[in-house]
């Protein structure tokens, strides 16, 4: 006969409130209270929900056969961070086709466009950081990201302003998990810019707009889903964002990264004198020891028996990615910081996941994961051999209440040099 136990249950008719003040460490703190990697709570409502975390755990959640996407992420998330019938939402034949796409997008020759034109677009900054008492560096970031990944895409920017621009990229990252005005703010901005892409769609699509066939803009105005047809001018707007947020989004792991460079002085060293694999080793090593994504959701596609629970069609499920990247089963010593770690790491699709897990044509791998990488080695290059600056005293303090979470300063440097 089949194994099958009851799984732990954090008592309460709906647990949000408590998952909101824990942020990153709701799931972990039950873990370990319930010594087990799965238990299940109650969410959204009073919502059944079964939360899990571990290797194993990530191998059944990736699997197609198992669970879909469609349906599992909060409107109020799908309303600001993700957009409505983007590729996050969708599952089988259609996610493969939308995702190849994106995928296209990811060859080795766009890869090293990206990242000459963050380096370029942070150069041109830096004369003006040498002229300014301090530097948020977060704001600054963000800034420097939304012009490279326009540029990148296609979107034309000249008549936007780049200020407010990027504060609304920002606005769709930073309100996902919010409550109240940050997340009225969050709808209002996705409003904003799927307006604005839209309009860009149309024209492209008219011919009134001239774009070079090989931008990512381009390729996306012009798509055809399974059925042969064109993307609504809707949903060719989300794909885009799709493109211009997650890499704007970049700007948190820059900081972190920033943030680690000050915090463990001996690694810097390191980087000074290193080869690209060292500086890939620092850039995983920050994707693992920082919170950025603190979960990932998924629905039951059909009733399966795992880890002696019953699982069953339509249940909720969230897996522990921020608990995965320091699961002391998989890492050893995971609240320190190393990046020797990575020397001998086996590059598993299901122990490292702070972008998601699984492949990424078939699965729910972010597509801009190498792009990421790409852009945080470009960064921190810059910052370690292409600039020097001080860390005044400040409130570099972590909430984990807040998703994204970076320093509570939004990292500022002052006198800023170029080397």
């Amino acid at each position: 006969m089949p194994y099958r136990e009851e799984l732990p249950y954090d008592e309460g008719p709906d647990n949000t409130i408590a998952f909101l003040n824990e942020g990153y460490l709701y799931i972990t703190n039950r873990r370990i209270r319930f010594n087990r990697d799965m238990f299940k709570t109650r969410l959204l409502g009073g919502k059944q929900v079964v939360c899990m975390a571990g290797k194993e755990a990530a191998e059944v959640f990736y699997d197609n056969e198992k669970f879909k996407r469609h349906g599992a992420a909060p409107s109020r998330v799908l309303n600001t961070l993700f957009g409505q019938k983007g590729v996050q939402t969708l599952d089988g034949k259609a996610h493969e086709q939308r995702k190849t796409m994106f995928m296209n997008f990811m060859s080795k020759a766009r890869l090293q466009e990206i990242s000459e034109l963050v380096k370029e677009e942070w150069m041109k900054q830096l004369p003006k950081w040498e002229q300014q008492d301090s530097v948020v560096l977060y704001e600054e970031v963000k800034r420097v990201l939304s012009i490279a990944i326009c540029r990148w895409t296609g979107v034309p920017i000249n008549s936007q302003d780049i200020g407010i621009l990027s504060e609304q990229f920002g606005d769709l990252f930073e309100s996902a998990g919010k409550i109240g005005i940050k997340h009225i703010k969050g709808k209002s901005s996705r409003k904003s810019l799927e307006s604005w892409m839209e309009e860009l769609i149309k024209t492209i699509r008219t011919g009134e707009s001239v774009v070079s066939e090989t931008t990512p803009l381009y390729q996306i105005a012009m798509h055809r889903d399974l059925d042969g047809s064109l993307l609504s001018k809707h949903t060719a707007a989300v794909e885009v964002l799709n493109l211009l947020r997650p890499t704007v989004a970049i700007s948190v792991y820059i900081v972190l990264s920033a943030l680690a460079l000050h915090d463990f002085p001996d690694e810097k060293d390191k980087l000074k004198a290193s080869d690209e694999k060292n500086y890939k080793m620092f850039v995983q090593e920050v994707r693992r020891y920082y919170p950025f994504f603190p979960l990932v959701p998924a629905i039951v596609k059909k009733d399966f028996l795992w880890g002696g629970h019953d699982f069953k069609e339509g249940t909720l499920v969230l897996l522990d990615v921020y608990g995965n990247n320091h699961h002391p089963d998989l890492w050893e010593n995971p609240s320190n910081f190393n990046s020797d770690r990575f020397k001998d790491w086996d590059k598993s699709p299901f122990d490292f996941i702070p972008q998601g897990g699984g492949d990424y044509i078939t699965g729910h791998r972010c597509a801009g994961e190498w792009l990421t990488i790409e852009v945080m080695k470009t960064c921190l290059d810059i910052m370690v051999n292409k600039m020097d600056y001080t860390v005044p005293k400040q409130n570099l303090n972590m909430s984990v209440r807040r998703m994204p979470s970076v320093p509570k300063s939004g990292f500022i440097i002052q006198d800023v040099q170029r080397i």
